[in-house]
């Protein structure tokens, strides 16, 4: 009998319930459990399974560049004058349920995008729909459809729907009127509908040089600035640098 349940369990694709359910077979201490008790176990130990598929596929999905960075590994040296508390606040996520943005700040080296990745994974824990690119990468596929508008307004929409959205590499170089267009585009379709991570070497005050001085610029600006909370990455030690394991 126990066998033919669990052939049936793996038909119906239950397949941490039917593992548990012969772990059970097995073991005297759950054949002693009332029926109630022991089926609860099945059903806990295969939504917990279910859950644990679903993020790992929403992270796989997210193209993290560093898929295991972690809010409990940012470091807080006093150089960096990054606010712990603050960036606790934002690993529950409060800041997309009110799609609000982050932008974050600092040299090369500095650890924007760690910091950004680690925010993504704490949003895919939490099962929210993320997505990370680099600008020059995003730009590069949105010119890849731009003869044919409406495999290009597709992309655009899909980029428009995830729920974090993260862009790294922001503004590392000055935008054409056109790449000036297409992001334009973007954050209109995700103003106050969803939340973006902005990693950017420059501070927002000098991001109109690397615009263009234009309406389309100051819609840019517009979309972005009064709706973002700022982290600047302070210190001037990269921290390639001085997690690098090789010592100079």
């Amino acid at each position: 009998m126990i066998n033919q349940n669990y052939d049936k369990l793996l038909q119906l694709n239950l397949n941490k319930m039917a593992e548990v359910y012969l772990d059970q077979g097995n073991k005297k201490q759950y054949t002693q459990l009332p029926f109630d008790e022991r089926f609860a176990i099945l059903i806990d130990e295969e939504l917990i399974d279910k859950k644990n598929k679903a993020i790992e596929l929403l992270r796989q999905r997210a193209t993290i560049k560093y898929p295991q960075a972690n809010i409990a590994d940012i470091e807080y040296y006093p150089e960096r004058k990054l606010d712990k508390n603050q960036t606790i606040q934002f690993s529950e996520c409060r800041y997309i349920n009110e799609k609000l943005n982050i932008i974050v700040v600092g040299a090369t080296g500095a650890g924007k995008t760690y910091y950004a990745c680690a925010l993504a994974n704490a949003a895919i824990d939490k099962g929210i729909r993320t997505k990370y690119i680099r600008l020059p990468d995003l730009l590069y596929e949105l010119s890849a459809f731009r003869d044919t508008p409406k495999n290009f307004k597709r992309k655009l929409r899909l980029y428009s729907k995830y729920d974090l959205l993260i862009i790294d590499d922001w503004l590392i170089s000055p935008l054409t009127e056109t790449q000036q267009s297409d992001i334009f585009e973007l954050l209109e379709l995700r103003s106050d509908t969803n939340s973006t991570i902005l990693a950017s070497q420059f501070e927002p005050s000098g991001w109109i040089d690397r615009l263009g001085s234009n309406a389309v610029a100051d819609a840019i600006m517009d979309r972005v600035i009064h709706s973002s909370y700022i982290v600047t990455i302070q210190g001037d030690k990269s921290m390639r640098e001085t997690k690098s394991k090789i010592k100079k």
